[in-house]
């Protein structure tokens, strides 16, 4: 098995998912997990490419955020949409980060995407709460390279 299809088990996944429902359930806000063996690129830009890739650049309120997972690289970027970057304080992604961080360094990968979620979901439904009409703009699975 590739390091990939070890990095969460389908159980695992399945958790995450369900923290994605929970998180997005009180906001038009979307959220998503990509997760890859590699960047060949700068995880930053990386990150860029795969929001446009998996058209989270087309939320009606630009309140995407995407957190995307290089497993060989050992790196993680947080990557919010203009709406809610626009909103949140400069370092609300980092203290997320550094929440998820604690727990991917004792090896517990699905604590910190779920804890990441939450977080972002908060942020999510603090400033873009969910209205009547809201409707789920994107797939809540957890998209993989």
């Amino acid at each position: 098995m590739s390091k990939i299809e070890d990095f969460l088990s389908t159980e695992e996944e399945q958790d995450i998912i369900e923290a994605i429902r929970d998180a997005e359930k009180n906001t038009s806000g979307e959220i998503r997990i990509h997760i890859e063996k590699a960047s060949k690129i700068d995880a930053i830009n990386r990150a860029m490419e795969v929001f446009h890739f998996l058209k989270m650049d087309n939320t009606k309120l630009q309140n995407g955020v995407l957190i995307y997972v290089a497993v060989e690289d050992k790196t993680f970027v947080i990557y919010g949409d203009k709406g809610i970057n626009d909103v949140v304080s400069n370092d609300f992604w980092d203290h997320t980060k550094d929440v998820m961080q604690s727990h991917f360094k004792t090896g517990n990968f699905k604590q910190g995407l779920i804890e990441g979620v939450l977080k972002a979901g908060t942020a999510l439904e603090t400033y873009f709460p969910w209205e009547h009409n809201d409707t789920d703009e994107l797939s809540n699975e957890i998209s993989k390279d």
